[in-house]
């Protein structure tokens, strides 16, 4: 059976504490929108991934609901891995004034656990998975708005493709990364899907210089890039991680989506996922790179004096 697995990422450290706002969340200026009292607010964003520490400080009040595909009891979303729960809270750990906060401090998290506690998943339970998150409705009516998918194959799958066709007419927006098998030649085209699927954003990572990470994959559908080097949030048993890769760059822009839907919604808009990848572009910031390598640019958003 073809397998899909978590795209390989490097642990740099594991902390027991700290209270911190990440410098990745920093560096695409979330606290900007903070300050303009837009935190994401009910944005349900469908992790798709190892699952999550439901029991962590930060993230237990951002979790809505979940649902495992991996096996065994449907209703067992915990993380053995800890990719899932350090992806979880660079989108939405709480800001409460301990641990670490993610981009979008008050959104919803749906957990989906595809993934075993190797980090390996069969291409039918993540389309499962992508299919649950489109149809999914919650206590108050509540829509996915967003997919997170740090993830990938080599081979493209046309259920799996048009699971994800499916997602984005219902106006959820797909976000995946891009991989880090990249060479740093940016001719040289590295490709997984379903992050090379046009229908999704794809994501490469720049470090805290937002110089090109060594490792970020990149292609002619590259099309944001997002701190990926050294990203501190939050991981397994309560505790705190620092991780590298594109699967941590892809929860920034995951985030900033969040950021995006709650601003136009207390403007009384409700974006179509069209709009909302374009309000994403229209919040970049152009680091010099062609387009193969940072797509439209690095996710930014500006503070009002700038």
């Amino acid at each position: 059976m073809t397998k899909f697995q978590l795209i390989p990422h490097q642990i740099d450290e594991v902390l027991e504490e700290t209270n911190e706002i990440p410098e990745g969340v920093e560096m695409i200026g979330a606290p900007n929108q903070w300050e303009e009292d837009t935190y994401g607010s009910d944005t349900v964003i469908a992790v798709i991934d190892t699952g999550c520490d439901v029991n962590h400080p930060d993230l237990r009040d951002s979790i809505i609901g979940g649902r495992n595909f991996s096996g065994g009891n449907p209703r067992n979303i915990l993380d053995q891995n800890g990719h899932g729960t350090h992806v979880a809270g660079t989108i939405a750990a709480s800001l409460n004034g301990h641990g670490v906060a993610g981009v979008a401090p008050k959104a919803k998290l749906l957990i989906l656990k595809v993934m075993d506690d190797k980090g390996t998943t069969t291409y039918q339970n993540l389309v499962k998975a992508v299919r649950y998150a489109t149809r999914w409705r919650g206590p108050n009516k509540e829509k996915v708005g967003v997919i997170s998918m740090s993830l990938g194959g080599q081979k493209d799958y046309a259920s799996l493709h048009r699971s994800i066709k499916n997602a984005v007419k219902e106006d959820i927006l797909v976000v995946c990364a891009a991989g880090n098998s990249g060479d740093g030649n940016a001719r040289t085209p590295e490709r997984l899907y379903p992050g090379y699927y046009d229908e999704v954003v794809q994501v490469g990572a720049v470090d805290f210089d937002a110089k090109m990470a060594e490792f970020t994959n990149t292609n002619d559908e590259i099309d944001l890039v997002a701190p990926g080097v050294g990203i501190r949030s939050t991981y397994l048993g309560g505790k705190y991680a620092t991780l590298s890769g594109t699967s941590m760059a892809t929860p920034h822009v995951t985030g900033a989506a969040a950021l995006l839907i709650d601003q136009h919604r207390q403007e009384g808009i409700e974006l179509s996922e069209n709009d909302l990848f374009e309000a994403l572009t229209e919040n970049t910031k152009d680091l010099g790179y062609s387009r193969e390598v940072e797509g439209n640019g690095m996710i930014y958003f500006k503070d009002i004096f700038e």
